[in-house]
């Protein structure tokens, strides 16, 4: 497998550890029978941590397509590759920026991913004007 497509696993498994986690911390108050119960969600983090989930779980199927397109169109696989690196940090500090409350500098690195799923998806649109 490429370093790519473990970002690709890694974006999935960041979404899913983003709601796991206030389970977890709200253990007590979670109740398993009732997972979407939107009175957990009452809390402010809580209430964040699930838009958080959420937007990881929308932008998803993108970003995994663009990879998975740019490899098979034999995109050039080193900056596919670092391309996907530099999303999932993104994504990461997206994570935190949404949890912790920041909504300009969340947006900003909403666009930066976004921006990274274009740069993804055209790279075999535009291989024969990279150096190789």
């Amino acid at each position: 497998m490429t370093i790519a497509e473990w970002c690709v696993f890694g974006t999935l498994l960041l979404s899913l550890l983003t709601i796991v986690s206030v389970k977890w911390a709200g253990i007590r108050g979670f109740d398993n029978s009732k997972p979407r119960d939107p009175d957990f969600y009452d809390d402010p983090i809580r209430s964040r941590a699930l838009g958080a989930h959420q937007n990881g779980l929308e932008a998803f199927p993108f970003f995994a397509f663009a990879v998975l397109l740019a490899e098979f169109r034999v995109g050039p696989l080193r900056l596919i590759d670092e391309l996907a690196v530099l999303f999932l940090i993104v994504r990461i500090a997206y994570v935190f920026t949404y949890i912790g409350n920041r909504p300009t500098l969340r947006s900003i690195l909403w666009s930066i991913g976004f921006a990274i799923n274009i740069a993804i998806f055209l790279l075999p649109a535009i291989r024969g004007y990279l150096a190789s």
